[in-house]
């Protein structure tokens, strides 16, 4: 029994324990496109590559005012859905955000030289039941009620999802870039799934790279310890975007 714990051991550290690299806050359902030259980022690349499932931790990088760099905790893994390698170095990839988590310990330094460390991966469903078991078990069927508000038709039968969607078309940078956006993203989770909502609505105002037109949520997101506060987030946000994009209220 002992060398089958120790196996079961091994197995759930090593699906627990991710490289990462420090880049950018991504959310669930984003695509980053991305050309790596770095030697070290490309090996940890290649080392990848060889295993069945190509994935890796992407954490955000925050300025702190002293001037120092420092990671975000939570982040997602993201897998390398496309790749090509450049003729004069170098490797150009297609990387699709998937599961959120936390890191758990101490970020260490792998044997190859970069930086690895156990996740906690987290199961929307799963946090929204803990919740409702808990002693604010409202707080689940109030976010589902805001969450309701993205999608419901005003007097004009339009919804915010709509609004936000029309202005951003009328000011996307690039012809298209809204419809290939939402094909990235895919259609919206339903109302009775907020926490998924909340960052698909994030993915939508907040792509990669920036269109200019809402405030940066995705940390706060990513952060945010609650179901509620999450469909908070993504709905102030959405609200603020809109008012932005026709001219009531400019962000700046």
């Amino acid at each position: 029994m002992v060398p089958l714990r120790l196996r079961i051991s091994e197995v759930t550290e090593s699906a627990t324990k991710l490289p990462f690299v420090l880049l950018e806050s991504m959310l669930p359902r984003q695509v980053l496109r991305i050309q790596v030259d770095n030697p070290l980022l490309t090996e940890l690349v290649l080392d990848r590559l060889r295993r069945e499932t190509p994935v890796f931790g992407m954490l955000g990088v925050v300025n702190l005012e002293t001037g120092q760099k420092v990671h975000w905790k939570y982040g997602v893994e993201v897998e390398i859905v496309e790749k090509l390698f450049m003729e004069k170095g170098g490797i150009r990839l297609e990387l699709k955000a998937g599961r959120r988590f936390s890191i758990v310990g101490d970020i260490e330094t792998a044997e190859q030289g970069w930086t690895e460390g156990r996740v906690q991966f987290y199961d929307s469903g799963e946090q929204e039941a803990e919740e409702l078991n808990g002693k604010d078990f409202m707080a689940v069927e109030r976010a589902i009620l805001k969450s309701r508000e993205l999608t419901k038709p005003n007097s004009d039968n339009m919804s915010i999802i709509d609004r936000w969607i029309k202005l951003a078309r009328e000011n996307e940078k690039v012809t298209g870039q809204i419809d290939n956006l939402l094909k990235e993203i895919g259609q919206i989770p339903s109302e009775d799934e907020p926490t998924e909502r909340a960052f698909w609505v994030g993915a939508l105002i907040n792509p990669i790279p920036s269109m200019g037109v809402a405030m940066e949520i995705r940390p706060k997101l990513l952060t945010a310890k609650t179901t509620e506060q999450r469909v908070q987030v993504a709905l102030d946000a959405i609200h603020k975007s809109i008012r932005h994009m026709d001219g009531t209220e400019r962000m700046w």
